[in-house]
This record gives C-alpha cells, structure tokens and sequence, in this order.
C-alpha cells in the first residue's frame, strides 16, 4: 500500500488550548477519519502555543551572562537571555546564532523562533514533549480504541544544506529508530553502525506537506508508513547521541590547524 500524507488546515489560535480537542476539530473539519496504524505528526509550535510557551521579549531583563553572550554573538540582550534560560550547554555560535543542547536536542537558538509569533514575542519549545505525544496517542485509543503513532515536528537546519527539513522532537507509539547493524547491503556487506532514524524521516516527509510559513498546517497524518508501532514509553535518548560521540561536533572540534 503506497505511503500518504494528509495536511490538515486548522484554525490559528493565539491563546491556550486543549491541543487534543483542536487535533479533533481539525479531522472532523477536513473530514478525515483516522485509522488504525496512522502517524499524527503535530507542529512543535502548535503545541507550543497550546502551552502557552510565548515569551514577551520586552518583558526579559538580560543578567550579566546574557550580556556576554549577547556582545559575543551579536544578539539582543533580551534573546540572549532567554537562550540561556532554554538551554543545557551552549557549545558556541556565529553571529546571530547560539548553538545549544537542551532535553538531548541541539538547536541554534535552543530552538526560540520569532515566525509565526506576534511582533516582539518568541516561541519557545513544548514543555514535556514526550509526555505530550504520549497524552495524545492514549486518549486517541481510549476515543477510538485504534493503535496510532504521535511525532512532535520541528524544521531544523542540516549541515552544509541550504533549506530546512523536519527533524522529530519527540515521539510516541512508534520505534523511534531501525537498527540496521548485521543486515546487509547489496554486496552482501554486514552494515555494522547503520541505524535508520524512522520518526525523523517521517518528520520531514510530513513537513514538506505541511509548510514552513502561512499555510496553517500544524496536523498531518502519514497513512500506510509501514513504521512499526509500540506501546512502550519513548525514552528522549532513544532519538540522540551525546555530542562528543557526534560525528559534527567531534570533526569540527579535531579541525587541523592552518
């Protein structure tokens, strides 16, 4: 059976919600009916904005570290602040962008996006994300007693690559990665550290569907994905690799010297 997305357009919301009843407004709204097997990916800012995860920027008092981090890289003091307070380990930056890690996601700018937001505000990440994707995959069960996967999309710049693409925040029902390891290529060679990262090529698959700017919308249902559903918990290190075992940040940190 072939692979297929829905993009469902929903309703812009500026207050917080019941993220769960909007997902149910939005199917009904463009009349579609979930099934058993389906993957609901869902918009980080969406749920963000379901939280109420908006900072007033104007509102953010800089400490003495936000003030470095904010001469060091070109930032409002403001920003730099609320950075810091995101974020786990900040690793360095460029102007105008700060590279952090926070909940084992590496994100410029802890992952702050002023898009979609009112003048002056930010969004910041979803608190609890996995609890939520967790929250949302249970209660579609108990409604409807159908087996679903939950990813929670962000866009995310990749490495030497112009444009962004989906990267998964987080997940629930759904083996979140493949292991590879001991399978063979076409050669007949055992790959020996191949994983295939599953939510995350779901992620931008939906993604592509659902848009990046005006298009309103945060839901998409990906059909027939042929991922393999669970009923275990999703541990957050399940998706990530500390960074001294990441193959970018290790390189870049070993560069030789000119």
């Amino acid at each position: 059976m072939q692979l297929t997305v829905f993009p469902l357009l929903a309703k812009r919301m500026e207050k917080k919600f019941d993220i769960f009843q909007e997902l149910e407004n939005t199917l009904q709204k463009n009349e579609i009916m979930l099934e058993e097997g389906d993957i609901i990916v869902i918009s980080t800012k969406y749920v963000s904005n379901s939280q109420g995860r908006i900072v007033d920027l104007e509102k953010i008092r800089a400490s003495e570290y936000g003030g470095e981090i904010a001469n060091e890289f070109n930032l409002k003091p403001e920003m730099a602040e609320v950075i810091i307070r995101e974020s786990d380990k900040i690793f360095g930056g460029i102007g105008g962008f700060v590279i952090t890690s926070a909940d084992n996601i590496m994100a410029p700018n802890a992952g702050i996006d002023k898009s979609n937001a009112k003048k002056g505000k930010a969004i910041l990440y979803p608190k609890d994300p996995y609890l939520i994707a967790e929250q949302i995959k249970r209660k579609i069960f108990l409604k409807s007693l159908i087996h679903v996967g939950v990813i929670l999309v962000d866009s995310r710049l990749m490495p030497a690559r112009i444009g962004t693409s989906g990267v998964a925040i987080s997940c629930a029902g759904i083996e979140p990665v493949l292991d590879m390891r001991s399978k063979k290529d076409l050669d007949g060679n055992p790959l020996k550290v191949t994983f295939q990262a599953v939510v995350d090529n779901l992620a931008t698959i939906a993604n592509h569907k659902m848009g990046e700017g005006g298009e309103s919308k945060p839901f998409a249902i990906v059909r027939n994905s042929g991922a393999k559903l669970t009923d275990r918990k999703i541990n957050s290190s399940e998706m990530a690799i500390a960074p001294e075992q990441c193959v970018y940040v290790r390189g870049l940190s070993n560069s030789p010297k000119n």
